[in-house]
């Protein structure tokens, strides 16, 4: 561990900057320049940025085109304050100040980094990513411009303590987490490029896309944390009894989740399930529509998501109507009366299922007589389609009034119950009875 006198010494140096560089006679000038130059930029860009804005709006360029001047506009104000306080401080350079060297120019420097860095930032997609390493270069920037970073790193390097032969100080904990954050940021962004390349794929299958994704994703960021926390300077090695203890428990608390997590890798590597099939599962039919790490997102006819978790799909029933063949083969029940032709009956059946779009023509639909009911001839019409995503029940509807409309126009009946009610006198003898 370092000394006090030591970090005595850096703070010391620290103070004789702010004393001689920033508290000097010169400063209270140069602090007015830097004051009028923020407040007159401040006023400008608020009274001409909206009008700029609708002009560059009503420009007929391309789009990449007018990102770029929107862009320009983010650091407006920093440049016309770089440029008030430059100007000033070469008009108040001849009366004997030397502003080439003081605070104002330091702060011109500062803005025309912000320019900079804000510029080039804009390549980072994610705001909150851009946000954090585009305030970490711009304080490493002020303070190698103020000529402290060497004093500040110092003394966050004395700020620490020691573990046996290993040494945890402000500066790495600053430096690892930092480096964690870029590198993972890094493997997102490695991935989801991965996962674009993977989408266009026409060779492989959604469920071979998914997994090689999942995978990746989990091998990028392992390996980004891995190198960010050893390249601070941590020996993993330290770790080895706490991380086995916390794993442990972790390991108990989160079994649900870990289980999900290993099922949907089974349910990809077997293809079971993949995205686009239509399932049933307790009464919940609709189609696959992802295939989370944790879940699998079920869309239903009425638009409803259904997250599933991907445990179920392995311990629980599963109907999969378009598990190897998207073909489905659907039912629908009837009955007609007695004087009905049964052969007639079958032919018109089918000859009514043919007619809706949905119904593929091979395998054709077929009819049967089932059944000789108490009160009608039961058939059963089956018949396929292809498309199960789209419903069963609109599908059953429509065909059911196909065979309605031709059965009107053959004039066959369709029975339905009838029930006569007889009303019986009760005996003369209970009614004198009664009477009495």
């Amino acid at each position: 561990m370092i000394s006090v006198e030591k970090l005595n010494s850096y703070q010391d140096q620290i103070i004789k900057w702010f004393q001689t560089d920033i508290w000097s006679s010169e400063s209270g000038v140069q602090l007015i320049i830097i004051a009028v130059g923020f407040t007159m930029a401040w006023a400008i860009t608020r009274a001409s940025k909206p009008a700029l804005n609708d002009l560059i709006n009503k420009l007929s360029v391309p789009f990449r085109i007018t990102e770029i001047l929107h862009t320009l506009m983010r650091v407006f104000l920093p440049f016309v304050a770089m440029f008030f306080i430059f100007l000033g401080a070469k008009i108040a350079g001849p009366g004997g100040l030397d502003f080439n060297t003081g605070f104002s120019m330091a702060i011109v420097k500062i803005l025309l980094a912000w320019i900079f860095i804000r510029l080039v930032s804009q390549l980072i997609e994610q705001k909150f990513a851009r946000n954090v390493i585009s305030l970490t270069v711009l304080s490493i920037a002020a303070l190698s411009i103020f000529g402290i970073l060497d004093q500040t790193t110092q003394t966050l390097d004395a700020l620490g303590f020691s573990i046996g032969d290993f040494r945890l100080s402000a500066l790495s904990v600053i430096k690892g987490t930092l480096g964690i954050f870029i590198l993972l940021y890094g493997a997102l962004f490695l991935a989801k490029l991965l996962d674009k390349r993977l989408a266009s794929a026409r060779g492989l299958t959604p469920s071979s896309r998914v997994l090689i994704s999942k995978i990746t994703r989990i091998a990028l960021i392992v390996t980004a944390l891995l190198i960010g926390v050893t390249s601070a300077g941590i020996d993993l090695s330290l770790f080895a009894v706490f991380s086995g203890a916390v794993g442990l428990g972790i390991g108990f608390g989160l079994q649900k989740v870990i289980s999900n997590l290993f099922s949907g890798m089974l349910l990809l590597l077997d293809q079971s399930i993949k995205p686009g099939d239509i399932i049933e599962l307790d009464g919940t039919f609709g189609w696959v529509n992802q295939m989370g790490a944790r879940f699998t997102e079920i869309v239903t006819r009425d638009n409803k998501s259904y997250l599933v978790p991907n445990e179920e799909f392995i311990t629980q029933h599963v109907v999969n109507w378009s598990h190897g063949n998207t073909l489905v083969r659907v039912e629908t029940t009837f009955g007609v009366h007695y004087d009905s032709d049964p052969h007639l009956i079958k032919k018109i059946a089918t000859e009514a299922a043919g007619k809706i779009d949905r119904v593929v023509d091979s395998p054709a639909p077929v009819c049967h007589l089932v059944e000789f009911g108490d009160s009608s001839l039961n058939f059963v019409l089956r018949y396929w389609i292809k498309d199960a995503e789209k419903g069963i029940t609109n599908t059953k509807g429509d065909v059911m009034l196909s065979v309605w409309d031709i059965f009107k126009e053959h004039k066959i009946e369709i029975p339905y119950p009838h029930r006569e009610v007889f009303m019986h006198e009760p005996p003369k003898k209970a009614l004198k009875k009664k009477a009495t």
